[in-house]
């Protein structure tokens, strides 16, 4: 349980390092897209190669896989669209006048929490395999988590939360973040290979649904036809890492 815990906490203190860059180093809105388009290639990796993959091994079929994206898609598509109702539908955004710089505290915070427990979660799920910890997914979540963090923090500095403010937000997550993973390993130790299949791909859907809706749009938005280039580095630089495993 240990082990899931602090590895929950170290993939999300990248939250933590994107809010003091997005505090004290700020970036060219280019490079913040580009940044975000590197670690939305560096999930879609994850996505195929640490989710999907090894939820289609696990259920031994596809019925079980599909369901499971196709219920983590929708779960997350239901919550985006409640935060964003309340104030956070822009929360990734790096500009003043998003709608994540005009929403409520709350609301920021609960579309922040929605964003990353699925991935923090599979932290968790990934030591129920007994061979350790995923290297690939603590690196997925982790580059992906800080760019999410400098765009989101230049965006709240920009409309007035101040710097304790915004620091405070990024160890709160951080902290659900490692209890996301270390109830992900609890709830799910001794779970049948058919249930541990639904969950991988669930998260995988849910992912996939968070980086369409809000991190790539962002990302394009910011770097024009360049984000598909940083995307694919992304892409290869994950791959890479789940190759060496």
């Amino acid at each position: 349980m240990g082990e899931a815990l602090f590895w929950g906490l170290f993939a999300g203190s990248s939250l933590i390092l994107g809010g003091a860059i997005g505090l004290w180093l700020p970036l060219p809105r280019e490079l913040r897209g580009l940044i975000m388009g590197f670690g939305a290639g560096v999930l879609i990796s994850a996505v195929a190669y640490e989710l999907v993959d090894d939820a289609f091994e696990a259920a031994d079929g596809f019925a079980i896989v599909a369901v499971g994206l196709l219920v983590g898609a929708a779960t997350f598509f239901v919550g985006d669209l409640y935060v964003d109702r309340m104030g956070a539908a822009d929360r990734k955004r790096s500009d003043g006048t998003s709608a994540a710089a005009a929403g409520t505290g709350l609301a920021i915070v609960l579309g922040i929490v929605l964003d990353g427990i699925p991935e923090s979660a599979v932290i968790g799920l990934t030591l129920l395999e007994g061979a350790g910890v995923s290297a690939a997914m603590i690196v997925a979540v982790f580059l992906s988590n800080l760019p999410e963090a400098i765009a989101a923090t230049t965006g709240l500095a920009r409309s007035g939360w101040s710097t304790g403010k915004i620091l405070a937000l990024w160890v709160g997550v951080t902290l659900v973040s490692g209890l996301s993973a270390l109830l992900g390993f609890v709830i799910f130790d001794g779970a049948s290979a058919s249930w541990l299949a639904f969950v991988l791909a669930f998260a995988a859907g849910a992912i996939l649904t968070m980086l369409a809706d809000t991190m790539m749009p962002e990302a394009f938005e910011r770097s024009g036809k360049w984000t598909g280039l940083a995307t694919t580095l992304g892409f290869a630089v994950a791959f890479a890492v789940t190759a060496l495993e």
